[in-house]
């Protein structure tokens, strides 16, 4: 395969991600709003993203780090060679052993779960704790679900299937809508939980159906010994406590959080959620395309190609998501009254929640490029770097987010993350300059360079627009709010895209060849 038809597979394959990460996304904002109009952001829903701490620390720390750092490279190295067989027998392995690991975590959180969630929400009443355990001890179910699919998930990314990688998060979200409008008027405020791990069974249950597909089949294999089966475990040690020390991160802010004004939690997840769109839809999904690549060029000893293939795809995400951050800063407010302002969701809890969300949307691309320069050290086999460099953004973060929360309160929270993802950003990017030599630096410079310019005055136009149109709509309703905002929105993507052109961002050229390539040859052929 040449470059450009590389070049062509991962964007390719990045636009399903990203079409599909919409769908879902979209379907998290209607979860969003359901949830703001049912509850509003207080003691409920504080529960209830208190909760989710626990599960995910079991599943960052004992799967994710597993499969994204160490699984997938092992894996594609194998199928790369032609071993499939083996590849399989590694796969099974890996599969049994995380199973019988979550088993064994969630009995024993199950029964400490009260220790636990005292220790993560100092700040919570004692009726709003053990609200906080109830949830948390049904989601625990999740983790073990999650564990399985995310194995199978890991080898359709390897084979560079992405089709059902891509819908299972729908069917998630799909799961927990359900359990807020069914389960909860019949189980109450569990069914919040129970819609949680109705999400996950349905996340597995689609991407187990894609890997019988692709030829693999369940077998009892326990095979420690296997040396690919050891090298995982070497890899993902490094890989866990990185994502530990994350998790520690949201933790942290939940613990603060905690301690601040009610509702302070589900605000602070709710803008979290908000920005994470657009992290969701480039930053991972262009990351995620582009590993098993990076993977393969570096197993293969292809340096430039390795090279050329982070170059294009940090050029992309920085072309995509850059003038998103600047557009969602000029309009925070409206966004989050469009999407969250219905019910007992009122003006104080939007007005605290575009505070946060303006906050996060600064370091939003500086986000968007760290799963990138995460998987390129992780291709190389090296898990320990981005380990070491979070752990030092993390510090960062706590340090920020102590003496923030109580200048800014909840926004303060978002400042500190913002400020920890730049750290954790450049701090990659320096070591990967020293470790793999030049990266295409001066096309990046030049690239990021017009693409702030464009970004910047089509902010400003953007901007302008946003009191042109006020006068002329009412803005005490929902449809005056959502016509503005289209309006500054319709103007900022006319000015960007025209000067993107006029100052000649070479990404322009590229996308416009790929649409073009893309309509031509047609369908997606699942994911390839």
């Amino acid at each position: 395969m040449t470059k450009n038809n590389k070049a062509f597979s991962i964007t390719k394959s990045a636009l399903l991600l990203a079409v599909m990460s919409f769908a879902s996304r979209f379907l998290g904002m209607v979860r969003d709003r359901i949830f703001a109009s049912h509850f509003g952001a207080g003691d409920i829903l504080d529960s209830y993203f208190a909760a989710f701490r626990i599960p995910d620390l079991i599943f960052n720390l004992l799967v994710l780090g597993a499969l994204s750092a160490a699984f997938i490279p092992i894996f594609t190295d194998l199928i790369s060679h032609k071993r499939i067989k083996e590849a399989f027998k590694v796969a099974n392995s890996i599969l049994n052993i995380i199973i019988f690991v979550l088993l064994v975590s969630s009995f024993v959180l199950f029964i400490f779960m009260p220790f636990f969630i005292k220790l993560i929400t100092p700040g919570f009443s004692l009726e709003k704790r053990e609200l906080t355990v109830d949830l948390a001890r049904i989601m625990l179910l999740s983790p073990i679900l999650f564990g399985i699919s995310n194995v199978a998930g890991a080898i359709l990314n390897s084979f560079k299937k992405f089709l059902a990688y891509s819908i299972a998060p729908i069917f998630y979200n799909l799961g927990i809508i359900f359990g807020v409008l069914v389960f909860v008027p019949t189980f109450g405020n569990l069914g919040l939980a129970l819609g949680v791990v109705l999400g996950a069974f349905l996340h597995m249950v689609v991407q187990l159906i894609a890997t019988v597909h692709l030829g693999f089949r369940y077998s009892f294999i326990f095979d420690i010994k296997n040396k690919k089966v050891r090298k995982i475990g070497r890899l993902m040690i490094p890989r866990s406590l990185g994502l530990a020390v994350h998790q520690i991160n949201l933790t942290i802010s939940t613990i603060i959080g905690s301690t601040l004004s009610g509702g302070a939690v589900s605000v602070y997840n709710f803008a979290n959620n908000l920005q994470s769109i657009p992290l969701g839809l480039f930053g991972i999904s262009f990351a995620i395309a582009s590993f098993p690549v990076l993977s393969e060029t570096f197993s293969l000893k292809r340096t430039k190609e390795f090279v050329n293939t982070f170059s294009k795809t940090f050029r992309q995400i920085l072309f995509l998501v850059v003038p998103i951050s600047v557009l969602m800063l000029i309009l925070r407010a409206q966004i989050v009254r469009i999407i969250l302002g219905a019910g007992h969701f009122d003006w104080q809890d939007t007005r605290r929640t575009a505070s946060a969300l303006g906050f996060f949307t600064l370091s939003l691309f500086a986000q968007s490029l760290v799963p990138l320069l995460a998987r390129s050290f992780y291709a190389m086999q090296d898990t320990k770097t981005p380990v070491k460099i979070s752990v030092v953004s993390v510090f960062c973060n706590i340090f920020l987010a102590l003496y923030l929360s109580r200048v800014l309160g909840v926004g303060g929270l978002a400042l500190a993350f913002s400020i920890s993802s730049f750290v954790n950003m450049f701090l990659l990017l320096a070591i990967l300059r020293t470790r793999v030599g030049n990266l295409n630096d001066a096309t990046i410079i030049n690239s990021a360079v017009r693409i702030m310019l464009a970004s910047t005055l089509s902010g400003i136009f953007a901007y302008g627009s946003l009191y042109a149109i006020a006068p002329k709509v009412d803005m005490t309703t929902g449809i005056g709010i959502l016509i503005q905002a289209l309006g500054a929105g319709l103007v900022f993507a006319f000015s960007y895209i025209t000067l993107a052109f006029a100052l000649r961002c070479g990404e322009v050229a590229f996308l416009n060849r790929f649409i073009r390539r893309f309509v031509k040859i047609g369908d997606f052929k699942n994911g390839n």
